[in-house]
């Protein structure tokens, strides 16, 4: 264990790289428009920019643990900051949109590594007794990290710095970590005197299941959206490999003597099991709502990207504090079996308020509260979860289950922005169509409306036909916009319905034991 001055640099540098990871989730997503006009891309190409960073992140995350231990943690972890840097550097020079695609793949090999393995350098450094406190660390960059993108990538693009700048933020803080890895960072004893795996001993075939099924899956998740879901043929083809590889992987994984990623870890233990799952639901509903909010304030509200980022920013502090809070109650005794269905409540009651809040008049006051109130409920959410989850389990075993948990967050949070895009494009068009038969050429209020809004055009210097014209758009527009709020009040109550109805899950959770310990030595 680090003490003094040493630690609190490892805590910095590890915390930051966290963040660094999570933000590039999201950050590109305000500058992909401003992308596109300069690399000449369609949006369905500039979608590949978000589309290979979490594929990447989710074929790598659940093989930290096997990673670390074949080469050593510290210098997987340097690697891995190295790899996120140069990508970092490569992806702000790119010239056209493939090789972007190609430098976000490989930054997000190494931003994988960055989450996954900051856990278990946190988890080291501090001693037993303040363990929830190095969890709550690294549970403030996951929470905190997803938030604070669209803020900063807006404030990028609205200052007018270009799109590269996104990427170029991440140099600065690669270096100082790169360096205090060397100098700070140190491998527990358990790793020290591992035996790396011989090459031919390796599992090589759970390796290409694992890059097969997960890659296809978050492949399909990304992209089936764009190409109509399962009326695309090549979303089909992928959606076989997934399941496929993924069958594949689960029954390679249960048989092999030595596997890449141990299942049987999840058997070991039902609160893993049940964890796992609520982690899913976790991440569903963090990525979900921070991808549902900026869309609606910036195309319906006309919000400039730092404005909503500005918005999401309290909220996303809020559950940072509440980290070290949540860890003390721990420390305590409170049992996660409460504090995690608190945490779903609080959830619901912001999903629900949002519903209610959403209006052609909404101002950022409106949002300040709801926003503040998800911080809590996500805060009260993910540390007993991932407390819960790693209970009782020892070495190896708590390594596996932390990149599990890893990576089914993250599918998690694919699934939620896929999910409720679709809802909304789809609700969108029903909507529409359920509104247009109270609007008719034979009803008198729609009729004065166009006369009206025509005199105005009139008066503006448009001719009749160009006013009468641009009197219909204006119409589209207001049908439009009261479509749209209407979808996105109901979106959040599906979010909502969706907490509410995973809530009972809870009654699964088994109570630790007085003095059950976590051994988060392996947590890689």
């Amino acid at each position: 264990m680090e003490t003094g001055f040493t630690k609190w640099i490892i805590v910095v540098t590890v915390v930051l790289c966290c963040l660094l990871e999570l933000i590039d989730t999201s950050i590109v997503n305000v500058a992909l428009t401003q992308m596109m006009g300069n690399l000449s891309a369609t949006q369905q190409e500039v979608s590949w920019v978000v589309a290979s960073y979490g594929i990447a992140n989710v074929i790598v995350i659940p093989m930290t643990g096997f990673l670390a231990e074949q080469f050593g943690r510290r210098n997987y972890y340097f690697v891995s900051v190295v790899i996120f840097t140069l990508a970092s550097i490569a992806c702000g020079q790119s010239t056209n949109i493939w090789e972007l695609v190609a430098f976000r793949f490989i930054q997000g090999v190494g931003g994988g590594a960055l989450m996954a393995t900051s856990q278990a350098i946190l988890i080291d450094t501090f001693p037993p007794r303040q363990l929830a406190l190095g969890q709550a660390l690294f549970g403030m960059g996951v929470i905190i990290g997803p938030t604070i993108g669209p803020t900063l990538g807006g404030y990028i693009v609205d200052s007018n710095l270009g799109w590269p700048w996104i990427f170029y933020v991440n140099v600065p803080v690669g270096v100082l970590a790169s360096i205090f890895t060397l100098l700070f960072i140190r491998d527990p004893e358990r790793i020290k005197n591992a035996i790396p795996r011989p090459l031919r001993e390796i599992d090589w075939a759970g390796i290409g299941l694992l890059i097969l099924g997960v890659g296809s899956l978050q492949f399909v998740l990304e992209q089936g959206e764009s190409k109509d879901w399962f009326e695309d043929s090549t979303i089909l083809l992928f959606t076989f490999l997934a399941v496929g590889g993924l069958i594949g992987f689960i029954w390679r994984e249960l048989t092999a003597a030595q596997p890449i990623v141990d299942l049987r870890v999840l058997g070991k233990s039902r609160n893993l099991a049940v964890g796992a799952f609520l982690s899913f639901i976790l991440g569903f509903g963090l990525f979900a709502s921070v991808f549902i909010f900026p869309i609606f304030t910036q195309r319906i509200l006309g919000f400039t990207a730092a404005q909503t980022g500005l918005l999401l920013l309290p909220g996303a502090l809020a559950s940072g504090f509440m980290m070290p809070v949540i860890g003390k109650m721990l420390q305590r005794g409170v049992p996660q079996k409460f504090m995690i269905p608190a945490g779903f409540a609080i959830f619901v009651v912001f999903t629900f308020w949002m519903s209610r809040t959403i209006s052609p008049t909404a101002g950022e006051g409106d949002f300040f509260w709801p926003l503040m109130v998800r911080g809590v409920a996500l805060g009260l959410i993910f540390l007993p979860i991932t407390t819960m989850s790693l209970a009782g389990l020892q070495g190896k075993d708590a390594g596996q289950a932390a990149g599990l948990t890893g990576m089914i967050r993250q599918l998690g949070g694919s699934f939620g922005v896929a999910i409720v895009g679709t809802i909304l494009e789809r609700s969108i068009h029903q909507n529409r169509g359920a509104m247009l038969p109270n609007i008719s050429l034979y009803d008198p209020e729609t009729v004065q409306r166009i006369q009206a809004f025509t005199q105005n055009f009139m008066a503006r210097g448009f001719s009749a036909e160009q006013a009468r014209q641009q009197a219909y758009a204006a119409l589209e527009g207001i049908l439009m916009k009261q479509v749209s709020i209407i979808t996105y009040a109901q979106v959040f109550s599906m979010l909502g319905l969706f907490f509410l109805a995973c809530l009972p899950l809870v009654l699964l959770i088994k109570r630790a034991k007085r003095g059950e310990k976590i051994d988060l030595n392996a947590a890689h």
